[in-house]
């Protein structure tokens, strides 16, 4: 029954309750003056059980148990709040720029030429130039063949591929190794199918500060010791969001080896592939020995074009994990924007002829987003903060220890410093960040509650108004010592 139904169907019911009331009373019989509803067992009166029951019956719980424990979220308060005060906003991960003029140009025409079939369906699972596309591209680099139709899925975004992949490899009671500090998705995602939430924390190396991301490392000693007969998966997130690391060779290697060594699946976010800097390289775990069978890779048109907007991601992976995919996303989202989808498949046949050239557009938006992640660098360090070069991604994060004195911790032990700071921070300062603890779990968010994560992937313009901020905030900091 809808929810309005149930609304006006509630004075009927109480009006039924009394006058049933008032006629029993008229026979005589006893009726509670205000029966319990969960006190049957203490009035004998008919009368009130039955008024129970009727209670009882419209009192159902409406949500799906799923949904318990993943119904709050720390992003809804923390964009609110950017907004309230009129930030600079560094918090969320998004370009405020424009994709390539050629896609634009390419999804302008996907959806305003006459006599086109590009706003309608196309194949469910992926259209066929993108699907082909991808293969393309994409199967040298895992170093397979790759079939379009069934190596390949193209989904709502990167979150529609994880999804899907989820709910379709994840059952009641298997345990998910998640790597912290994580997308914050992967944690509801894992819920929502019915699994467990298992973590183990990268940590800077020697508990000192390192000069760059890489300088947090994942104890494989932990990581094995986590592993049970319940064990079904893991997570990784390469590069990573919020920290910016990018997993070397030998680091998958060794992960790798667990994976094969406890039979585990692998999901590998691999959104940011292409934003890697400093010459490092970004290794797909797919391609080393013993793991292609067993990982989903999860890409994003998004991340790599500059058109979040658009939602197509993709998932990789052989076709006895991917088959299982296809069935949850067929009966869920089923399809996503074929113009969009248009578009993307003719960036990839553009790039395809210009892979790794100097006008390759993933090499002019690395090379862009470098100068911004340093500039910014520069920016955070002259406020006294302590930033962690980012090896890759959109993110970077920065040590806010320094500020305890200015700003002291809450009185409220329960709540992470970085998450006080980061409110702070938005209303004092008209600067937004996100708190680092929102990408650990709930044990282990205090551990970590020392940093702040931004996003550098924004135009000069938001850029220069950020190193204003920060600019002015070093000067009064210096007048007050």
């Amino acid at each position: 029954m809808p929810s309005h139904s149930l609304a006006l169907a509630k004075p009927k019911v109480q009006s039924l309750i009394f006058l049933t009331g008032s006629l029993w009373k008229g026979w005589g019989g006893q009726i509670c003056s205000q029966p319990q509803r969960r006190g049957i067992r203490s009035c004998l009166s008919p009368l009130c059980a039955f008024t129970t029951h009727v209670q009882d019956r419209m009192a159902k719980r409406i949500h799906a148990r799923r949904l318990e424990g993943v119904d709050e979220n720390i992003w809804v308060e923390l964009v609110s709040l950017a907004e309230q005060y009129k930030t600079v906003n560094l918090g969320q991960g998004f370009p405020n720029f424009s994709p390539p003029s050629y896609m634009r140009e390419a999804f302008s025409k996907a959806v305003t030429d006459e006599h086109t079939l590009l706003n309608q369906y196309t194949r469910a699972f992926g259209h066929p130039p993108l699907v082909k596309a991808l293969a393309q591209l994409f199967g040298p680099l895992f170093g397979q063949d790759l079939n379009p139709l069934t190596n390949v899925m193209v989904s709502v975004g990167a979150y529609g591929a994880l999804f899907s992949t989820f709910q379709a490899l994840v059952d009641e009671g298997d345990e998910v190794i998640i790597i912290e500090p994580f997308f914050d998705s992967y944690e509801p995602m894992t819920l929502m199918a019915g699994g467990r939430c298992v973590y183990v924390s990268q940590k800077p190396a020697d508990g000192g500060k390192p000069l760059d991301s890489g300088g947090w490392r994942l104890d494989l000693a932990e990581l094995e010791a986590k592993i049970n007969k319940n064990t079904k998966m893991l997570v990784l997130n390469t590069p990573n969001n919020p920290l910016g690391k990018v997993f070397n060779k030998e680091e998958l290697e060794e992960i790798a080896n667990i994976c094969v060594k406890y039979d585990l699946l692998c999901i590998s976010d691999e959104v940011y592939e292409w934003l890697v800097y400093d010459g490092n390289q970004h290794v797909r775990i797919a391609s080393l020995p013993g793991m292609w069978e067993r990982t989903i890779t999860i890409g994003s048109a998004g991340k790599t074009f500059s058109a979040t907007g658009w939602k197509v991601g993709w998932a990789f992976g052989p076709d006895c994990l991917l088959k299982h995919l296809r069935t949850v996303h067929q009966n869920s989202v089923y399809h996503c924007a074929t113009g969009a989808q248009e578009a993307v498949a003719q960036g990839f046949q553009t790039e395809l002829a210009r892979l790794g050239k100097p006008e390759c557009y993933f090499v002019q938006l690395r090379d862009e987003l470098q100068k911004k992640r340093d500039r910014l660098y520069r920016c955070l360090t002259e406020v006294g903060m302590k930033p962690v070069m980012s090896q890759g991604s959109y993110f970077m994060i920065a040590d806010i220890s320094v500020f305890k004195s200015e700003v002291p911790p809450p009185t409220d032990q329960n709540i992470p410093y970085d998450n006080y700071f980061a409110k702070w921070m938005m209303k004092h300062k008209q600067l937004a960040a996100i708190p680092m603890s929102a990408f650990y779990s709930g044990p282990h968010k205090k551990q970590f509650e020392n940093y702040l994560r931004f996003c550098f992937v924004k135009e000069d313009a938001t850029l220069e108004a950020a190193e204003k901020i920060l600019q002015k905030w070093s000067r009064e900091s210096s007048q007050r010592h």
